[in-house]
C-alpha cells in the first residue's frame, strides 16, 4: 500500500466511485465544488475514460463510445484530509476507492497502463498521410492512413480499411503506431 504519498504537494491521480450514470454529472460537479471552495489550483484532470467499440445493430457495425470503467471517475489532484468531506458529498459520489473508502493514490504503472497522462507530442513519429497501425482498441490490428491531426487535443483521423471499404476514425494518438515500410 502506498500510504506515504497521501496528502503529498505533488498532484496525483484517485479513483472516486459514483452511482451508476452518474459519471458526467460528478465531472461537473466537482468542478463547481472546487471553484465554490476555492480550490481549483489543487484540481488538475477529471477523466472518464472511453474506449471505442464495435457495435452491430440492424445489420449495420459502427464504432461507438463506452466508458471503460462504469460507476468510476479519475480525479487528478493535490490531496489533503480537509478535502474529504467536499469530494465525498458531491452529489453522486458515493467515496473514495481505497482501504476504508479513504483515498489510495494510483502507483505510477496504473496510470500509464489506463493512459492518462499523455506522453510529449515531441514523440509522436508520424504525420498526415502516413500509414499507422492501431495497437489498441476495438480496432486493434487494423491499418490505414492519417487523415488528420489535432495535436492540442491529443487526438488524429484515420482512415481505416474496414467491412471492404474507408472509414474515418477518431483515435488517441496512443492508440496507433508509424508502420515501417
Amino acid at each position: 500500500m502506498n500510504l506515504e504519498n497521501i496528502g503529498s504537494p505533488e498532484p496525483r491521480w484517485y479513483v472516486l466511485h459514483t452511482y451508476s450514470g452518474y459519471e458526467n454529472m460528478v465531472k461537473d460537479n466537482l468542478v463547481m465544488v472546487f471553484k465554490k471552495n476555492n480550490l481549483t489550483e489543487r484540481l488538475f484532470d477529471i477523466s472518464i475514460p472511453m474506449e471505442d467499440v464495435v457495435e452491430e445493430k440492424n445489420g449495420k457495425r459502427k464504432v461507438v463510445q463506452r466508458k471503460m470503467f462504469p460507476s468510476y471517475v479519475l480525479i487528478k489532484m493535490i490531496y489533503d484530509n480537509s478535502m474529504w468531506h467536499i469530494i465525498t458529498n458531491t452529489r453522486g459520489v458515493t467515496g473514495f476507492v481505497g482501504p476504508q473508502g479513504r483515498p489510495l493514490p494510483l502507483t505510477e504503472d496504473e496510470v500509464k497502463r489506463m493512459h492518462l497522462e499523455k506522453p510529449p507530442v515531441s514523440e509522436i513519429k508520424f504525420a498526415v498521410g502516413d500509414t499507422v497501425k492501431v495497437i489498441e482498441g476495438a480496432l486493434e490490428g487494423f491499418v490505414g492512413v492519417v487523415e488528420t491531426l489535432d495535436l492540442d487535443n491529443y487526438k488524429c483521423r484515420v482512415n481505416v480499411s474496414m467491412f471492404g471499404r474507408e472509414t474515418p476514425v477518431d483515435l488517441e494518438l496512443n492508440q496507433i503506431e508509424a508502420v515501417e515500410e
